[in-house]
């Protein structure tokens, strides 16, 4: 069985080394013939000019995966919380079940929510044609809702009672108890909770694409239709041709490194917290 979890664990590093070596080798041409400047600089994507200039989509998938941790985290620690101090136990059962359901659901069903429900109630609020920032960060808080909840729930419930009992004893209420001491040993389990909601948000295309707007320009405010980088991809991706399909492989090298920068963000974070 030993060499059974090895060779697993070989596979999937090898998995992850082609895919990036894939990117690497379709991509790198692409942005030393358009120009490394030009390309993460530019603010025109225009193919039909061999104008290919991402950085529209940089900034519309950092404004709505910002927007969708500043809705989901808060709400899912806290409901995380709620389930595992504060639910009644006749409730439990019933909002876990709707939770992993929320984790099932297909991602093209949250797009169709918010096409018909979410993208309306903005445009006739707030202005604008309701596909924008505002649309796709609301859903994607939406979307990562049962990940961060699920992943620190679990963490919450792992501390040991001692430490919610040791509050007690020291004269805390159940509400300090839990908020101050049980949250706290708990946060590097729920970091993990919140490093993979991010992942979520930022590599969601089907339901993004639904809600934004997809327009290659930079939002001026949240009512504005955006472009993400994901959503980049797959909507030319199947008609592309030479130079326009490497500069969306280029495009997935960005992206690729994006997340790669958040995750070892939250890491030195968790490291420094940590100390």
């Amino acid at each position: 069985m030993s060499v059974v979890f090895l060779l697993c664990a070989c596979i999937s590093v090898c998995a992850v080394a082609l895919i990036c070596f894939f990117l690497f080798v379709n991509g790198i041409p692409a942005i030393k013939e358009i120009g490394l400047l030009n390309f993460i600089s530019g603010t025109e994507w225009r193919p039909a000019n061999n104008v290919y200039g991402i950085f529209p989509m940089i900034v519309g998938s950092a404004y709505v995966t910002a927007g969708a941790l500043l809705l989901g985290v808060p709400v899912g620690i806290l409901t995380a919380a709620f389930m595992a101090y504060f639910c009644p136990a006749r409730l439990y059962k019933p909002l876990k079940t709707a939770i992993n359901l929320m984790a099932g659901i297909p991602s093209v069903v949250y797009g169709f929510f918010g096409l018909v429900v979410m993208v309306p109630f903005i445009r006739h609020n707030f202005g604008g044609r309701g596909m924008s920032v505002l649309a796709a960060s609301l859903l994607l808080g939406i979307m990562i809702l049962p990940t961060i909840i699920s992943v620190s729930e679990t963490s919450i419930l792992a501390v040991p009672k001692n430490y919610y009992e040791g509050g007690l004893a020291l004269g805390a209420s159940h509400e300090r108890s839990v908020f101050f001491t049980v949250l706290p040993a708990a946060k590097s389990g729920i970091f993990a909770g919140v490093v993979l909601g991010v992942g979520r948000a930022v590599g969601e295309t089907m339901a993004v694409m639904m809600v934004a707007g997809n327009q290659p320009v930079i939002p001026q405010k949240l009512t504005n239709g955006v472009r993400t980088l994901t959503t980049n991809i797959v909507m030319e991706m199947g008609y592309a041709t030479d130079l326009h399909r490497r500069a969306l492989i280029a495009t997935a090298i960005v992206l690729f490194i994006f997340i790669l920068i958040i995750n070892i963000s939250f890491s030195i974070i968790k490291m420094r917290s940590d100390k």
